[in-house]
């Protein structure tokens, strides 16, 4: 009973709400607080932060792999491979973070150049990506051993892990940004050490964690441990799942960069519209990661029925929580704005994107919940290549036509992204609905609705 109250979509989703919603504060803390250095900080934390996501796929393709491979073991009742996969997961992305780090650190200043950056934010933007992506490896582990915590049903710990990473954030960033308690003052070199900082001792908390989140303790002679079979598995489902984030986090990179070639106040206008919406984003995301671990674990218990059930409740819970939630965004985004500048013109750009979110936002829901169900039973290639095809030849594409080339700026490319969303969910919702594309190695659907008392 227990296990099963673990597991339902409630007791799964509200941590990893306020997990995400502490994060997405500490983000909205770390823009009011660099807004007050100057906008031009802000529009370098803007694009640096989407460089961090889009480098975060090499790891994330082994971690959000063996996070559904953990559920559905844990389902099946095969608690030591489920073990055994979370321990190799988290010990490949910790090679592969500090590999990034090594780029990141040493080549900073060529990346300030790539990413198309005014000249004038080129020494901000060195200093800022040098720091915080020196310290990728902690990002690497931070990702790997929380997915696989929460894979096993415990998504509270991580959360008040989030909750301690973010007050010290928070009081880290004010002393040193402002010169308190001691410190001198750093300005943007100070948010960049206080976000090294608060992820480093974050990591030290979700290790002790990880050590005890298996019926068997995971001790340090586990390191050597590899079961090549297992790796398989978690490459076959994470090769797939890297390509789709990958790609959709490139593609907001290179948006951000046609963002960037319009001018400073559309891409300071753009990062705090990225962080308004971030609100709206965690309230589906939150449903999506926790109907995709329900609908795995569900999944390898040969629950289908019921599997495919969660998919449709979450998706109508989703809906109802951003429907509202934009709908708030719309009346009080202008006020909102003049929380992060006084600028006008900043606020006019990103006040006259508000009322492209009322569609925008509900489509991205439906998208996240019906590729994490279908990503939970490994039909992620056909999902993949739709998702490819539609971000890169109508994201991106129309984003530079209608943005760039015709001159309608900001909202050229919001337009965009929203003919993107409703593509992909008119293509990949009735894939889900059909029931016919499953890994055969796990059987087929039911045929008839199982009972439900």
């Amino acid at each position: 009973m227990r296990s099963k109250q673990r597991f339902t979509l409630w007791a799964l989703a509200w941590p990893i709400f306020i997990e995400m919603f502490l994060q997405f504060l500490l983000g909205t803390a770390d823009t009011l607080m660099v807004s007050r250095i100057s906008d031009d900080a802000v529009a370098v934390v803007g694009i640096s932060n989407q460089l961090f996501s889009a480098v975060t796929i090499l790891f994330m393709t082994v971690a959000s792999g063996a996070g559904v491979l953990i559920a559905q073991k844990l389902g099946a009742k095969r608690s030591e491979d489920a073990r055994t996969i979370a321990i190799m997961a988290v010990k490949t992305s910790i090679w592969i973070g500090i590999g990034l780090s090594f780029v990141l650190y040493f080549g900073a200043s060529s990346i300030a150049v790539l990413l198309q950056l005014p000249v004038h934010l080129h020494g901000l933007a060195t200093t800022y990506i040098s720091i915080v992506g020196g310290g990728m490896v902690f990002t690497a582990a931070m990702a790997s051993l929380s997915t696989a915590i929460r894979s096993t049903g415990n998504t509270r710990s991580p959360m008040y892990i989030a909750l301690g990473m973010n007050v010290l954030h928070v009081v880290l960033n004010y002393s040193f940004i402002y010169g308190t308690l001691g410190f001198p003052q750093w300005g943007l070199t100070g948010v960049a050490l206080s976000t090294l900082v608060s992820r480093l001792l974050a990591t030290a908390m979700l290790i002790f964690l990880f050590v005890h989140a298996f019926d068997r303790k995971v001790e340090w002679r586990d390191i050597r441990l590899f079961d090549r079979p297992l790796f398989r598995e978690i490459i076959k489902i994470g090769w797939p799942m890297g390509v789709n984030m990958s790609s959709w986090v490139l593609s907001q990179l290179v948006l951000f960069s046609f963002v960037a070639t319009l001018g400073a106040k559309e891409l300071a206008a753009r990062t705090y519209m990225n962080t308004m919406e971030s609100f709206c984003f965690i309230l589906g995301n939150s449903v999506a990661m926790a109907v995709q671990i329900q609908i795995a674990h569900l999944y390898g218990a040969g629950k289908q029925e019921e599997a495919y059930r969660s998919s449709f409740v979450a998706m109508w819970v989703g809906l109802a929580v951003v429907a509202v939630n934009v709908v708030l965004l719309y009346c009080f985004g202008s006020n909102v704005l003049y929380l992060f500048t006084s600028d006008p013109d900043i606020v006019a750009l990103g006040s006259s994107l508000l009322v492209l979110n009322l569609l925008l936002q509900p489509l991205k829901l439906v998208n996240m919940v019906n590729n994490s169900s279908l990503t939970a039973v490994g039909d992620i290639r056909y999902m993949t290549v739709v998702g490819m095809l539609s971000l890169w030849i109508i994201s991106v594409g129309c984003s530079y036509f209608l943005g760039v080339h015709l001159h309608w700026a900001l909202a050229g490319i919001y337009i965009a992204m929203i003919v993107d969303e409703f593509t992909r969910g008119a293509i990949l919702l009735p894939r889900w609905m059909s029931r016919k594309y499953l890994p055969r190695s796990q059987g087929k659907w039911s045929e008839s609705p199982a009972h439900h008392a």
